[in-house]
C-alpha cells in the first residue's frame, strides 16, 4: 500500500472518530520548525552514504537559513570535490575561512581543490596554513607533498611523505599504501630506483589490489631492465583496471624487448583500441606509431635472418 494510500484512510478513520466523540475543542497542531543544523546533519549523512549531489542541495538550504554557516560551506566543498567542480569546491572553501579564519579543514580542502585544478603553489600555501593551525595532521603533510611533486620538487615531497608516515595516529592499511605509493614515484622521478622498489613492495604489501602500485613498479623493473617483472606488473595492472590503455603499451614494449613479438603487437594493438575508445587522439595516434616501428623492426630482423 503506497504512503499516499495510508494517508487517505487514516483521515477517514479520524473523521469517523470525529462524529462518535464529538470533542468540545480541538488539540493543538505542534509544528517543528527546521534549523539550518538540522539540514547540515542531514547533508552529511548523504555524504557519507555517497549521495554527493543531494548532500550539496541539503546544505544549501541550511546556508539559506543561516548565510555565515561556514562549516555547512566547508562540507559543501567536499561534494563539490567528489563531483570534480572544483572552481566552486575552492569559491565554497574561501566562503567558509571568511567567516570563521581558523576552519582547518577548509584550509586542507581548498587546498586539495587547487591541486587538483593544476594551481601547486596555491595548494602549497593553503596546506601550509592548515600546518600553522594543526602541526601533527598528517593530511596536510601528505596534500602538500603531493603539491610539491607535482611542482616538480621531489625531494621535498618524500620530506612531507616521510612526516605524514610519522604523525599517523591510527594505522590504515589503504592509507600507507598510498603514501608509500607516492613516496615511491617521488624516489623514482629522483632516479633512486631502489628506494622506489622498496615503496612499490611495501605498498602492494598493504594493498594487493591497488593498480597504481603494480603499474610504477613496473616502471621501475623496466629502468632496471627487468622486463620479466615488468611483464608480471603491467599484467596484474591489466588485471585489476582492464582498459588500462598505457599498461597495455609498457607490456608490449617489455614483451618486444624479451623477443615475444607476437604478444608485443597484440599489446599495442590493444592499446590504440582503448585510447581511441577513451578520446585520447594524441596517445592513441603514438601508440600506431610505435606499432608501425616495431613491425618494420621485427620485419627488418627477418630478412637479415633470411640472409
Amino acid at each position: 500500500m503506497s504512503d499516499l494510500w495510508r494517508l487517505f484512510l487514516s483521515v477517514i478513520i479520524a473523521f469517523s472518530l470525529t462524529f462518535l466523540t464529538l470533542p468540545a475543542y480541538s488539540s493543538p497542531i505542534l509544528i517543528t520548525q527546521i534549523t539550518a543544523g538540522d539540514f547540515f546533519e542531514l547533508g552529511v549523512d548523504k555524504m557519507r552514504r555517497g549521495d554527493y549531489q543531494e548532500a550539496i542541495e541539503t546544505f544549501n538550504q541550511a546556508i539559506e537559513l543561516e548565510k555565515n554557516y561556514a562549516v555547512a560551506y566547508s562540507d559543501r566543498c567536499l561534494g563539490y570535490l567528489q563531483l570534480q567542480d572544483y572552481h566552486q569546491a575552492v569559491t565554497d572553501c574561501t566562503q567558509a575561512i571568511n567567516f570563521a579564519p581558523d576552519n582547518f579543514e577548509a584550509y586542507l580542502n581548498r587546498g586539495l581543490a587547487h591541486y587538483r585544478q593544476g594551481d601547486y603553489p596555491a595548494a602549497i600555501v593553503d596546506h601550509n596554513r592548515a600546518l600553522a593551525l594543526k602541526p601533527y595532521d598528517f593530511r596536510a603533510y601528505y596534500n602538500r607533498g603531493l603539491a610539491r611533486a607535482g611542482e616538480g620538487k621531489d625531494f621535498e615531497a618524500i620530506l612531507d611523505f616521510n612526516l605524514a608516515l610519522t604523525q599517523i595516529k591510527r594505522i590504515s592499511s589503504l592509507l600507507l599504501a598510498d603514501i608509500y605509493n607516492d613516496r615511491g614515484l617521488a624516489h623514482l622521478v629522483l632516479q633512486n630506483t631502489q628506494a622506489a622498489m622498496l615503496d612499490f613492495n611495501l605498498a602492494i604489501r598493504l594493498n594487493a589490489n591497488d593498480y597504481r602500485a603494480y603499474f610504477n613498479r613496473g616502471c621501475a623493473c623496466g629502468r632496471n631492465k627487468d622486463d620479466f617483472g615488468a611483464v608480471r606488473d603491467f599484467s596484474q595492472v591489466i588485471r585489476l583496471n582492464p582498459s588500462n590503455a598505457q599498461a597495455y603499451v609498457n607490456r608490449g614494449v617489455a614483451r618486444y624487448r624479451l623477443g615475444y613479438h607476437q604478444g608485443a603487437m597484440s599489446d599495442l594493438q590493444k592499446a590504440s583500441e582503448y585510447f581511441e575508445n577513451q578520446g585520447k587522439r594524441v596517445a592513441y595516434a603514438k601508440t600506431l606509431d610505435l606499432l608501425k616501428s616495431l613491425r618494420q623492426q621485427i620485419s627488418f630482423a627477418t630478412e637479415i635472418a633470411l640472409f
